[in-house]
């Protein structure tokens, strides 16, 4: 299903774009001290244009792949008929910036990150010593690197989410690499699924470096 940014509200609109600029799970509850409000409205129809993914309990908010493009494509729009002030600043900003990309051929993803003194969302000391012990057993050499299918198989027992969070805290803390396949021909659909969605790119290989 396609979706414009004309079928998106102003509201909804920058509701995205700063799930963008976090660049990671954010609380529901948190939303309004970043940007605009979201309300149950909004999110429910920015889930429906599978925008935007919702879980756990408090609410996380998160782009999905969807979400990124569009943010893209914000990005590259005029401002809407009778938009002044500083809404309309907020578009040729994000026109300067789509410029920029266009130019450079660069993905969002290739300049956006998490802030480093943001923290994730909380996962155990417990979760990231199983994620460091089965890096082990499975990498061939320290520092190797290590699909992401295979470290997932040995954390049937731990929850998906606490385990991407661990992974995107190391992350930004340089502890780790996270890298997509380069060769996408020898992707599975259980390698697709095993992936990890950093700024709206699927990455399936991690190392550990410290």
């Amino acid at each position: 299903m396609s979706v414009h940014p004309d079928e998106l509200t102003g509201g909804e609109q920058a509701v995205l774009l700063v799930l963008m600029a976090e660049c990671r799970p954010v609380p529901n509850a948190r939303l309004k001290d970043l940007g605009p409000d979201l309300t149950k409205s909004q999110r429910e129809n920015l889930q429906r244009k599978e925008l935007i993914e919702v879980r756990g309990k408090p609410m996380m908010v998160e782009l999905t792949e969807k979400g990124w493009r569009m943010c893209r494509a914000i990005a590259g729009i005029d401002a809407p008929a009778g938009v002044t002030g500083q809404k309309k600043a907020m578009y040729t900003v994000l026109k300067a910036l789509d410029r920029y990309l266009t130019d450079a051929d660069l993905a969002l993803a290739d300049i956006i990150t998490p802030a480093a003194d943001e923290p994730a969302a909380v996962a155990g000391d417990d979760v990231e010593g199983r994620i460091r012990s089965v890096y082990a057993e499975l990498a061939s050499r320290p520092g190797g690197w290590v699909s992401l299918t295979r470290l997932r198989g040995q954390l049937a027992d731990v929850d998906r989410d606490d385990v991407d969070n661990v992974l995107r805290d190391l992350l930004r803390s340089r502890g780790i690499s996270l890298i997509p396949e380069e060769n996408q021909k020898v992707l599975t659909d259980a390698d697709d699924v095993a992936a990890v969605v950093i700024g709206g790119e699927k990455n399936h290989l991690m190392a550990i470096r410290s």
